[in-house]
């Protein structure tokens, strides 16, 4: 693939002018580019993909296809609101599909990162393919690229789809915002009208809870990692964490400790808390987290989540760590 670079004279955006400047050139791009054709788009509820789908709903309406795959590692109740807001507010052309056994009986015992990755990212274009040889008229994909995604995909982040697909699928890439870095796509977003709860959300990546879920992933651990990061999340809410750290969530590794429930010893997963703070996704600091938060979480998340027994804070800055764990 041929890298791409943003232009030194490109303006960042900042502003709702600049923004609608941007999504009105986008859409003569788009239409130009598209004609009557159909586009076929893998919309995961992500800050990058919803607002793809606004901006190619407004240019071209119902010849976009969303197809939202439910692969079993999303965030609590995150399917649910794709589908509220796309298909019930936004009358989107919207199919979903759960495919949860279909992706955990493959990730069986698969360890290795790079290969949970694969395997995620393999699956994900066979169930587009057989979506779109359902469909006709398909001649494009649509994707959310971003510009940091082109930058790291030099085999740093073999997760996105940048450079990864297979040479015979028969559709041209539509990339509206493959120029922009994170913060300029949520300003185009809110300019586009999604709501503040989709654009302001934090980023997740193609694999979802399967790298954060660390090692091979079992249903138990994998739900006991959805609880607690559910719990993170309400309470970043609650505490209006939620609008100044640009990502948290937790890491559930693959080994046990031993604690004390109801005056009884049992083995359960420390729950690994992230959060931090970056404008590119290219270096990032850590979020101080208030110790009384902290330990409200804790509680929460050792009273309520079955099979945790510890919770742990990450504070290891990018460099030397990476933003997620594999």
């Amino acid at each position: 693939m041929d890298l791409v670079r943003r232009p030194e004279e490109m303006v960042r955006i900042t502003t709702k002018e600049l923004a609608d400047k941007f999504i009105d050139e986008q859409i003569n791009e788009v239409r130009s580019q598209v004609g009557d054709k159909k586009v076929l788009l893998a919309l995961s509820g992500g800050v990058d993909s919803s607002v793809v789908a606004a901006l190619l709903i407004k240019a071209i309406g119902k010849q976009l296809v969303c197809v939202h795959v439910n692969h079993g590692l999303m965030r609590k109740g995150e399917s649910e609101q794709v589908i509220e807001v796309f298909r019930n507010q936004l009358d989107a052309n919207l199919i979903y599909i759960d495919a949860t056994d279909r992706f955990l009986d493959l990730l069986k015992d698969v360890a290795e990162p790079e290969k949970k990755r694969k395997i995620i990212g393999g699956e994900f274009i066979k169930v587009f393919d057989e979506e779109a040889s359902k469909l006709e008229g398909i001649s494009f994909l649509a994707q959310g690229t971003i510009y940091p995604d082109i930058l790291e995909s030099d085999g740093v982040k073999a997760h996105h789809n940048v450079g990864g697909l297979p040479e015979d699928m028969q559709f041209e890439l539509v990339e509206p915002v493959k120029l922009l870095y994170k913060d300029e796509v949520r300003v185009v977003g809110k300019a586009l009208g999604l709501p503040a709860s989709m654009v302001d959300r934090q980023p997740f990546p193609g694999p979802g809870l399967g790298v954060r879920c660390l090692g091979a992933i079992t249903r138990d651990r994998l739900e006991a990692l959805r609880e607690a990061d559910a719990i993170l999340r309400e309470e970043f809410d609650k505490n209006g964490l939620n609008t100044k750290v640009w990502q948290y969530f937790i890491a559930v590794p693959d080994f046990k400790s031993v604690g004390v429930r109801d005056s009884k010893r049992y083995e359960g997963w420390p729950a690994i808390i992230r959060a931090v703070n970056t404008t590119d996704a290219m270096t990032a600091t850590i979020e101080e987290i208030p110790y009384e938060l902290l330990h409200t979480i804790t509680n929460r998340i050792t009273s309520e989540v079955e099979g945790i027994n510890r919770v742990l804070l990450d504070l290891t800055p990018k460099p030397v760590g990476t933003i997620e764990w594999e």
